[in-house]
């Protein structure tokens, strides 16, 4: 079975206030304290209002599942001892006048220096997704033919639609500010791995990048494991909606690979379609049309029904096929995280809203 791990990162915000605090370094030593967790497992991330975990490598949506909940209790406890809560959403529903702290290390530092504005609102919090892949050429491979399907998983996944105290208009505002850095949003097609590395070499010879962690692609191959990482979900707001992803993106995976090793030839979607149906996504989420791998506009749950069917053998294989489908029911259902925002403003305001981002923290 294909291996998997997930990254999510969470927002420290004011129990009270619902404002994000600077206690990433308190909160980071105090969840590494219960040995519930270890510190590669809790980790350092761009603000001090923001903490990131990263389960280890798993076989099973089980396992998946498993640590997530475990890191987010350890996670959400150690907050709470330092008197704020873990935020599950792609973008704070409000902000200070003044930025948050960087965290101290060489390349946060640069990148204040290259873009102090754009760190400032870098408040944005994602589901990372780890596919293992048999070697680097067959993960090119597999980005060619990932990249007609992110913006589906960006409609599905978005949970960003407050900025500022208000209703940005967008599913995943998360989505539209990490598109401002030079190297963003879709990726391109590439030859091959070499195609691949050559062209990221180029990046950091011209300075426009100082590491292959600022390829912020939706979709990328990892420099550290032999993994494809999708980087385009917003967090979720529960545990198991990262394990629903996970196991999409696996299978997306697992047929993209089956794919190029039958020679099936990619769909016929032009980079600047491609571009535009991305940004339609983060625009509407699941509340109107996606745009289908042909360039095609559909309705939302027609398009995602045809992903499902696309991925429907390798959810067989794996076993995942009834707990996917069962929360992709839940999910056209109840709605992305973004209308569960959305209604919680609507009847609450922002505090009903702080509510539901970070009591779900720890639940299921």
């Amino acid at each position: 079975m294909t291996t998997i791990g997930v990254e999510e990162e969470y927002l420290l915000l004011d129990p009270v206030t619902g404002l994000p605090v600077p206690q990433a370094d308190k909160v980071r030593a105090a969840a590494g304290v219960g040995h519930l967790v270890t510190d590669q497992e809790v980790q350092y991330e761009l603000l001090q209002a923001q903490v990131e975990v990263a389960t280890p490598v798993c076989d099973t949506l089980e396992e998946v599942g498993g640590h997530l909940l475990r890191l987010r209790h350890a996670v959400g406890v150690a907050a709470e001892e330092h008197g704020c809560r873990i935020g599950v959403c792609g973008t704070p529903p409000l902000r200070h006048g003044r930025p948050i702290a960087v965290t101290d290390q060489a390349r946060y530092r640069a990148m204040v220096t290259l873009a102090p504005q754009l760190v400032a609102e870098q408040l944005v919090n994602g589901t990372h997704v780890h596919v293992a892949v048999p070697d680097r050429e067959a993960g090119v491979q597999v980005l060619n033919r990932i990249r007609f399907r992110l913006p589906t998983l960006t409609a599905m996944a978005a949970n960003s639609p407050l900025w500022d105290g208000h209703d940005t208009g967008f599913a995943s505002w998360r989505t539209v500010i990490f598109s401002r850095w030079p190297v963003s949003g879709m990726p391109p097609h590439f030859e091959d791995a070499a195609d691949y590395d050559r062209r990221v070499e180029r990046l950091q010879e011209s300075g426009l990048i100082s590491d292959t962690g600022q390829l912020y692609w939706q979709a990328r191959l990892s420099a550290t494991y032999p993994t494809i990482e999708v980087r385009c979900p917003d967090v979720q707001l529960r545990a198991d909606e990262a394990v629903m992803l996970a196991a999409i993106i696996r299978a997306l995976v697992e047929t993209s690979l089956a794919e190029a090793a039958a020679g099936t030839p990619l769909p016929d979607c032009a980079p600047e379609l491609l571009q535009a149906a991305m940004w339609h996504a983060a625009r509407h989420g699941l509340g109107d049309t996606l745009i289908d791998p042909d360039g095609r506009p559909h309705r939302a749950g027609d398009v995602l029904y045809e992903f499902l069917r696309h991925v429907a053998p390798a959810l067989d294989a794996s076993g995942d096929s009834r707990q996917v489908t069962s929360l992709i029911h839940r999910l056209l259902q109840d709605g992305t995280g973004a209308d569960r925002q959305r209604a919680a403003l609507a009847h609450g305001g922002l505090r009903a809203v702080t509510e539901l981002i970070s009591v779900q923290s720890t639940m299921p």
